[in-house]
């Protein structure tokens, strides 16, 4: 958490330098494969200056609003990158928001929750946590999870792994409640149920929080972060696809590597919790991202296909929905005791890699 009344001097040079980059390749008209790496370190430098600047918001306005903020923010980012890149892949893209929304769930089940258990694990042994809360998280992740990515290759009014209009936007609809109604228990009805115990020593707790000043300059910025995340994402799109179909990976790997910049940040925020042996943060951090990515994204994504007539592919195949249920069945199971040791950490990691490894050579 952000501990300083004067933001740090690189979230102020992140957008400068992603505006600067854009107005450079509209200028020149074209963009070499030298450039086209700065522009990627362009966005991804965006997208960190951007978390940073609503995490110093969320400290300002405190919890329940600020976890809101970090929420909104991450989900804008990854709406803009999935839309930019059906934009301009078109036709070939209607799976897309699928391959994105299932990569950040297996990154954060598998990856970023077991890394946390395994790191923590390794410095303390056993870390504890809230069960209350833990288990609103999963039960929630788990009924959205099925209901957007499962639930489509078993419906009937249209063939294959697709909903009709209606039915997507009946799922839109019910991602928003369901996600809406554990916000509302997160931050208001049961918030003791996501709280961490909090020691002396825990500087993340007791920091003085920004001036409004700062939090308004934060705000500033974080609106020209994700303005150029998306200008950048609609650059990048082309590149990215062929670079992903040159290697001879599917083009499922773009949905991967979307996810993996959108949640670098929060991955770095809950690892840095599990050290500190603070794992309800990491938690926290881990499930509150997969329920914002798979809740706010889905929606979003469904009221873009409604109006514009994009046709979704929603519906995983055989293999995604084996790993998806392994997935929650074993994150059920792990963190079902309110203890973890780093075998549960092993576990998460072993399915994570086995998803990466099945992704590239299905």
């Amino acid at each position: 958490m952000p501990r300083s009344s004067v933001l740090p001097l690189w979230s102020l040079l992140a957008p400068l330098t992603g505006w600067a980059l854009l107005c450079s390749m509209w200028l020149s008209g074209g963009s070499s494969g030298l450039f086209v790496v700065l522009l990627a370190v362009g966005m991804l430098a965006c997208v960190l200056a951007a978390v940073h600047h609503a995490e110093v918001i969320a400290h300002r306005v405190g919890e329940p609003y600020g976890t809101l903020v970090l929420a909104v923010a991450v989900t804008v980012i990854e709406v803009a990158l999935i839309v930019s890149l059906m934009l301009t892949g078109g036709p070939a893209t209607t799976a897309l928001a699928r391959d994105t929304v299932f990569a950040a769930v297996m990154i954060i089940l598998n990856g970023m929750v077991g890394l946390c258990m395994l790191v923590g694990g390794s410095r303390f042994g056993e870390q504890r946590f809230g069960l209350y809360g833990v288990s609103a998280s999963l039960a929630t992740l788990a009924a959205i999870a099925v209901l957007t990515l499962v639930l489509p290759n078993y419906t009937t009014t249209v063939t294959g792994p697709f909903y009709s209009v209606g039915q997507l936007g009946f799922i839109a609809v019910v991602s928003v409640v369901l996600y809406g109604t554990f916000v509302l228990v997160q931050a208001v009805r049961h918030r003791d149920y996501f709280l961490p115990a909090q020691g002396t020593s825990d500087e993340d707790a007791h920091a003085e929080p920004p001036t409004v000043r700062v939090a308004l300059s934060s705000l500033g910025l974080l609106l020209a972060c994700l303005a150029a995340v998306v200008l950048l994402a609609k650059s990048l799109a082309p590149a990215i696809e062929a670079a992903v179909l040159q290697a001879g990976a599917p083009l499922a790997v773009v949905g991967v590597i979307i996810a993996a910049v959108v949640l670098l940040p929060e991955g770095v925020a809950a690892l840095r919790a599990a050290r500190a042996n603070r794992l309800q943060t990491s938690l926290n951090l881990a499930l509150g991202s997969a329920l914002a990515s798979i809740g706010l994204t889905i929606p979003a994504v469904a009221i873009v296909s409604i109006a514009t007539g994009w046709t979704l592919t929603l519906g995983l195949d055989a293999k995604s929905t084996i790993l998806l249920l392994l997935s929650l069945f074993v994150a059920t199971l792990s963190l079902g005791t309110g203890r973890t040791t780093v075998l549960q950490g092993v576990v998460h990691l072993v399915i994570f890699a086995t998803y990466l490894f099945t992704t590239v050579f299905p």
